[in-house]
């Protein structure tokens, strides 16, 4: 009963953090004292308890360092006009009958640069749709595309926070769940290309306002000098280079291209890596303005609570009974359909990816066996589950806050099919992966 309590204030706390417009964190620390009340009651010693969050911070340490770099990531392709240059020639390379495919494959390659689902959609994305308005193209299509695209490095990004967030509390590697999820999202990847290349034609754009082509040129130095963080991240970790490196090696060269190439200030980059990047105009700012290690002060705040979380629930065995269930659950019709359950009902009922991959994490953990390939197992389910319904059910932040950035209603979720299709094409794939579902 304790524990049931402990969930219903945790919920409660999360819907009034929703209600009132507040940071998750909030709801967190509401929901980790209660649940260390129950671990009290229960008879276990706060200093017991304290030893506990510490072990469960200790584990997450390297994700949050990761963390931090990500937001220096964000900032410096910023400056350096990284993501200027993608964004700049992807709108010249449009043509007329291929513009929504190139959207989607262009925002699949930004999200998994940058590992930033908002971040694109409040770049590229609103870039693209503001294309689409005034070339003629349905703009719901065009959400729907740019939600498949975003999400495409959401999931699978070496240096996206969910991702890396699912490496940590299952306690893998990331670069070895990046390779398997590769794998089981080529079908999809595939699948929706041809289908985004059909519509393309059905849909196509009309013209391509130029007026986007002029802001970049006045802002910044097109060179192929600001490529190369965009090399370095992804060619690095080919050849085995770890992700701190890669990443840290990507700062640095992004930093030195904004320095030397577009002539910037070297207070103007620090508060840019810090306070994120900030454009001189307003037009380029709705577009550009962001990242910096501020931005990712509240996802490592998560984190650290996240770490607390996994202490206390793993030393106290609180969850033993709803783990032995899921278990039970697993074996009846399969760990992967357990897991799309537990993904749809978190997400639903917490309405945010962190909370709900968090919870099906813990829940699960009876459910798969405690050795590499079991924890890597339950990292790749989730991340072809979880992390993809936590941005569909349609009051989850994933998924109202990028259509909040394309200014369209639900209805342009019908067209996220590679969102759908992940889940729905792993379901028959994953015994070529794993022994059984």
């Amino acid at each position: 009963m304790d524990l049931l309590i402990g969930f219903f204030i945790f919920l409660i706390s999360m819907i009034g953090a929703l209600v009132c417009k507040l940071s998750m964190i909030y709801a967190l620390l509401i929901g980790l004292l209660s649940f260390v009340v129950v671990a009290l009651r229960k008879g276990f010693k706060l200093d017991f308890l304290g030893r506990a969050t510490i072990k469960g911070i200790k584990s997450s340490l390297i994700v949050i360092y990761v963390m931090s770099l990500i937001g220096f990531v964000t900032a410096t392709w910023r400056i350096s006009g990284t993501i200027t240059i993608f964004v700049y020639y992807g709108i010249k390379i449009i043509t007329p009958s291929f513009f929504l495919l190139i959207t989607f494959l262009l925002s699949c390659f930004l999200s998994y640069a940058l590992g930033t689902s908002f971040g694109v959609a409040g770049t590229v994305g609103v870039i693209f749709m503001a294309l689409a308005k005034s070339g003629g193209v349905d703009p719901i299509v065009t959400a729907g595309v740019l939600m498949s695209g975003i999400y495409f490095g959401d999931r699978c990004s070496p240096v996206s926070s969910s991702a890396n967030l699912v490496a940590g509390i299952t306690e893998t590697k990331i670069y070895d769940n990046v390779v398997k999820m590769m794998k089981t999202g080529g079908i999809p990847l595939i699948l929706a290309t041809l289908i985004y290349t059909y519509l393309s034609f059905h849909y196509p754009i009309s013209h391509v306002d130029e007026n986007l082509v002029g802001e970049f040129e006045s802002a910044f130095i097109i060179s192929p000098w600001a490529l190369i963080p965009a090399i370095l991240m992804l060619v690095l970790p080919l050849i085995k280079i770890s992700v701190i490196i890669s990443m840290s090696l990507s700062i640095i060269s992004g930093i030195l291209v904004a320095f030397f190439v577009q002539n910037m200030s070297v207070i103007t980059i620090l508060k840019s890596c810090i306070l994120g990047y900030e454009a001189d105009t307003l037009g380029l700012g709705k577009i550009l303005n962001g990242g910096g290690l501020i931005s990712m002060i509240e996802i490592v705040i998560i984190m650290i609570i996240s770490g607390c979380y996994s202490g206390i629930f793993n030393e106290t065995g609180m969850l033993n009974e709803i783990q032995d269930r899921m278990k039970l659950l697993a074996l009846r019709i399969g760990k992967f359909p357990t897991m799309i359950t537990l993904g749809i009902a978190t997400s639903m009922i917490f309405c945010n990816q962190t909370i709900a991959t968090l919870m099906c994490n813990n829940l699960t953990q009876h459910a798969y066996e405690n050795t590499d390939i079991g924890r890597e197992e339950r990292a790749i389910d989730m991340e072809n589950s979880v992390i993809l319904i936590g941005c569909i059910v349609p009051w989850c932040i994933g998924c109202t806050v990028p259509l909040a950035f394309f200014g369209v209603g639900l209805k342009a979720m019908y067209w996220a099919f590679y969102m759908y299709l992940i889940p729905i094409c792993y379901i028959f794939t994953k015994k070529f992966w794993y022994d059984s579902l």
